[in-house]
C-alpha cells in the first residue's frame, strides 16, 4: 500500500478506491485530493511516518491532467547531501569523479509530470535553494553543465515534520515553503480515525491472504477489540505490518492474540505514558533504545541526521 523506495518511478499507481475506510477524515481526505487532482499546483502533504502521504501523492497525480506523464520519487531524508544534489539535476560526463556518462535528474527525467518528494525536511538548504531556483525559473543545471534545461513539473512534497516550524528555527528556507504551501493536505494518525482501524484490518487479511495463497482466517473477538484499544504510533504502516505477522505464524484459520507481535502486546500491556514536549519526547525514545541513536531515529520516524539536530537544539547529551 505504501511504496518505501529512496528513488522510483512509480509505474504501477493506486485507483481512486485505494482510500479505505469511512470515516469522516477519511471522506475530507478523499475530497482534498480530487480538488487537489484538478488544481496543478505544489502540494505539501503533512502527517505522521505510516500515514500514507505517498498513496496520497499517487492519487493526486493518478487523478491529475498530468496522469499520462511519469510520477517521479525521491526520498529526500535516505540520500546524502551531495548524492540528493545529483539525483534530482543530474550531471554531466566528468563533472566528478565517476561521472562517466551524462545522467539525467529525477527533475528532468519527470518533465511535463510530478516530482513527489518524500520527507522534504530533510533536505539541505543548499539544496533547497537550488530547488527553488528550478522551480522559480522553469530551467535547470546539471552537475557541471553550462546550458539551462527546461522542465515543467509539479511538485508534492510530503513531510513528518512541521516545516512551519522549520521556517522559524532556519531549519527550512521561508521562500520555498511558499512556493510548495499552495496546496496543503494533513493526513490523520490513525488513532484520531479509529472507527477505520477493522475496515484497515479486515482489508490487509484479505490481500495478504490473497497474496500468500493462504485460507482468509476469522479475527477473534479479543483481536479486534485488542486493534481498537492500541494507539498504533506507526499508523496505518504498523498496522499492516501485524496483520501480516500474525496471518504467518497463526496455526490456524482464527487470529488469537498470541499470534500478534510480542511488540504490540506488551504496549497494549503497558502503554506508553503520555510525554508533553518536544524534549521529553526524545529523552524518552532514547531511554527505550538503550541510548541507541540509530534505533531511536527510527522509532521516532527521524533520519539520523534529524536527530542530532534536535540533540543539539535540545542540549541532549
Amino acid at each position: 500500500m505504501i511504496n518505501d523506495a529512496t528513488i522510483s518511478k512509480c509505474d504501477e499507481l493506486p485507483r481512486y478506491d485505494a482510500l479505505i475506510g469511512e470515516s469522516e477524515a477519511l471522506n475530507r481526505i478523499r475530497a482534498e485530493v480530487q480538488r487537489l487532482a484538478n488544481a496543478d499546483s505544489h502540494t505539501l502533504i503533512t502527517g505522521e511516518t505510516g500515514t500514507g502521504k505517498e498513496l496520497v501523492a499517487q492519487l493526486i497525480h493518478a487523478n491529475s491532467p498530468r496522469a499520462t506523464a511519469p510520477l517521479v520519487c525521491l526520498n529526500c531524508a535516505a540520500l546524502p547531501e551531495a548524492l540528493l544534489e545529483s539525483e534530482l539535476f543530474g550531471y554531466e560526463r566528468g563533472a566528478f569523479t565517476g561521472a562517466h556518462t551524462l545522467t539525467v535528474g529525477k527533475l528532468e527525467d519527470a518533465n511535463g509530470g510530478t516530482v513527489f518528494l518524500d520527507e522534504i525536511g530533510e533536505m539541505s538548504l543548499p539544496g533547497q535553494a537550488k530547488l527553488l531556483r528550478a522551480l522559480d525559473s522553469g530551467e535547470l543545471y546539471r552537475l557541471g553543465g553550462r546550458r539551462a534545461v527546461r522542465i515543467d513539473v509539479r511538485i508534492l512534497a510530503a513531510t513528518n515534520r512541521s516545516v512551519d516550524e522549520g521556517t522559524r528555527t532556519g531549519e527550512f528556507r521561508p521562500d520555498l515553503y511558499y512556493r510548495i504551501n499552495v496546496g496543503r493536505i494533513h493526513l490523520p494518525p490513525l488513532r484520531e480515525r479509529r472507527e477505520d482501524i477493522l475496515i484497515l484490518a479486515e482489508h490487509f487479511c484479505n490481500a495478504i491472504s490473497g497474496r500468500l495463497n493462504l485460507t482468509r482466517p476469522q479475527m477473534a473477538d479479543e483481536v479486534r477489540q485488542a486493534l481498537l484499544d492500541y494507539s498504533w504510533p506507526g499508523n496505518i504502516r504498523e498496522l499492516l505490518n501485524a496483520i501480516e505477522s500474525a496471518l504467518l505464524f497463526r496455526p490456524a484459520d482464527l487470529i488469537e492474540l498470541a499470534h500478534l507481535p510480542d511488540r504490540f502486546k506488551r504496549d497494549l500491556e503497558s502503554p506508553p505514558p503520555r510525554i508533553d514536549g518536544e524534549r521529553d519526547f526524545i529523552v524518552s525514545a532514547l531511554e527505550s533504545a538503550r541510548w541507541n541513536k540509530t534505533r531511536a531515529a527510527k522509532a521516532l520516524g527521524w533520519s539520523r541526521a534529524t536527530l542530532y539536530r534536535k540533540l543539539l537544539k535540545h542540549n541532549i547529551e
